[in-house]
């Protein structure tokens, strides 16, 4: 028989770690007599993530004594008390390889359903002072498990736990949380997962992103979907850098030009997808190390050539750089194409926006649909200052006239006398989320995005808004991608910068989108541990090399894990958050 040992709640606080602030409701206190369990929460208990814990699926979280006494063994710990993990309820029973996801169980006056195991999160490890801890969970596979409230009723300490029925495919906490997390899942084991309609909507997303790794929608180079979109993107080409020779350099605006660049032994060169982008090496004009910087492959796919596309700002290094100095013959050190932000297959409207310099990306994809004469409808909605600033405008007509169901609208912000009302742009105004919200788009179109952030920001709301589900709408980032740093309170941002203290004596470590590098030191215990104290925008969760949400391209060098991860990164990827560098490397960060 399980029982209800203990009701544990608890408010979010604010907690001292590593010098910054964590806002955390991970910290509960055992209360006695009946407590109220209602939708979203116990009475009297709250989260400070909402983004990771919480809400209607992971209302209650529920851990055993069994793994109380396991983990008391196996840390040397005598000080575990109910609450220590996290949970709500600390019961006696319902071990995670018996209860399975979809499972019904009354206890008191309320009903519950079992959604899905515990998500790896380093608070739990703050709350148990084991920084390892979110690792351990998985690897021992004592998880614990959310519920979602089915009847709110009172629950007390002490009161049995009834099974009042048994989940569809009778998978377990455990197994499911295996096949997220650890290698060696089987196709089988995911289609179980996604057939169980108490799974919630996370981990759903999750399982359908392996179901498509499985049917070829992966990469091939390894890693895991379910936790990272990078293990969807073909693994890399070529290691580290290798010289290609510019063959073409073409003007295609004011501020925007061309390079065309090719193998330099006249091989061809492995084809890259549509919106993929090129890393190169850049000498600057005031000498020293070369710059890295990555920019957007802008030509026709699959040619065996590539075409990178640059614009010139006034005070940017690298592009003055490359326009002064890289003529017809030279040789660039590039790193083989990267990146998901990919035209998807399928026979879906496809609808292209851009700003700027930001139909790089998206010209890529236009090409693609052209030479597969495409009969997808298409729109390409671009955004330019006027005529001088528009790039590629004769190239993108020519391609929207060669797909016979494409459609363009280009809208200059402020033409000039020379520009053509009707043929060079269609209405003078910003492309804008109004804009958007008046074009009727299909719901069931992907769309691409590449612009300015508050440009994508806005059209990408106005899209959702205007009926395309949030999962078709997939933006491109120039520069550094923004923080994932759940439960951190905000503070004020501060440009990337060489870390505080004594420089390093290691290998450098360069962070190419903030365009940055740094000698390695011994005294930092993580590549992420030196990207925080550059002041680098980070993503992270586990801390542990267990969610892989700090996953990224590592352009080129070599890394050792310390601990391993649980299951190695994609192919040409790297795991920040527990590795160090071997030799110089080069991060896409």
């Amino acid at each position: 028989m399980a029982t209800l040992t203990a009701v544990n709640v608890g408010m979010p606080k604010d907690v001292p770690w590593h010098g910054r602030t964590v806002h955390t409701g991970v910290y509960k206190q055992t209360v006695t007599g009946p407590r109220m369990v209602r939708r979203l929460n116990i009475d009297g208990d709250g989260q400070g993530d909402l983004g990771g814990h919480g809400g209607e699926q992971r209302a209650v979280l529920v851990y055993q004594l069994d793994s109380y006494r396991f983990w008391a063994k196996e840390l040397g710990r005598d000080d575990l008390a109910p609450g220590g993990f996290g949970e709500n309820f600390t019961v006696e029973g319902l071990p995670d390889d018996e209860v399975c996801i979809g499972d019904r169980y009354r206890v008191g006056g309320a009903l519950f359903e079992v959604t899905q195991p515990r998500v790896t999160c380093y608070r739990v490890g703050l709350r148990m002072d084991e920084p390892r801890m979110a690792a351990l969970l998985v690897a021992h596979h004592r998880p614990g498990f959310y519920l979602r409230v089915v009847e709110e009723g009172e629950v007390e300490a002490g009161q049995e736990i009834v099974k009042v029925s048994t989940g569809p495919e009778a998978m377990t906490v455990e197994e499911i949380d295996r096949v997220l997390y650890l290698p060696g899942h089987t196709r089988e084991q995911v289609e179980r997962a996604l057939r169980i309609p108490a799974l919630s909507p996370g981990w759903r997303s999750s399982m359908t992103a392996l179901l498509d790794q499985s049917d070829g929608g992966g990469g091939g180079g390894g890693g895991s979907a379910g936790l990272n979109a990078a293990a969807t993107a073909p693994p890399p080409a070529w290691p580290g850098f290798r010289p290609l020779t510019v063959t073409r350099v073409q003007p295609e605006s004011r501020h925007v030009f061309s390079l065309y660049l090719a193998a330099a032994d006249g091989s061809a060169l492995p084809a890259a997808a549509p919106g993929q982008f090129l890393t190169v090496k850049v000498r600057p004009d005031s000498g020293g190390p070369p710059l890295i910087r990555s920019y957007s492959l802008s030509g026709e796919p699959g040619t065996g050539t590539y075409r990178i596309s640059v614009k010139v700002e006034p005070h940017g290094a690298a592009g003055n750089a490359l326009r002064a100095h890289v003529r017809v013959g030279d040789h660039v050190e590039a790193a083989a194409p990267r990146g998901t932000f990919c035209l998807a297959d399928g026979d879906n409207p496809v609808v292209l926006l851009s700003a700027g310099v930001g139909a790089t990306p998206l010209l890529a994809m236009l090409h693609a649909l052209a030479r597969e004469r495409s009969t997808r409808r298409v729109w390409w909605l671009h955004g330019a200052r006027d005529g001088a600033e528009h790039a590629f405008a004769r190239e993108s007509r020519e391609l929207v006239a060669a797909l016979p169901n494409a459609r363009s609208a280009v809208y200059y912000s402020r033409p000039t006398s020379a520009d053509r009302p009707g043929v060079d742009y269609a209405r003078a105004s910003r492309l804008s989320a109004e804009t958007v919200g008046g074009l009727d788009l299909p719901a069931d179109a992907d769309a691409y995005l590449c612009g300015p952030a508050g440009f994508m920001r806005g059209l990408g709301a106005a899209l959702v808004e205007g009926g395309l589900d949030e999962s078709r709408v997939h933006t491109e980032l120039f520069g550094a991608d923004p923080s994932v740093t759940p439960g951190i309170k905000a503070a004020d941002a501060v440009a990337p910068h060489q870390p505080p203290g004594p420089a390093g004596t290691g290998p450098e470590v360069t962070f190419a989108r903030s365009g940055l590098a740094v000698p390695w030191s011994d005294a930092r215990d993580s590549l992420l541990e030196l990207a925080e104290a550059c002041d680098v925008p980070v993503k992270w969760s586990c801390r542990t090399g267990v969610c892989h949400t700090c996953e990224l391209a590592l352009m080129a060098g070599a890394v050792d894990y310390s601990p391993d991860p649980v299951e190695p990164p994609a192919e040409g990827d790297v795991l920040i958050c527990c590795s160090r560098p071997t030799e110089g490397i080069v991060l896409d960060l």
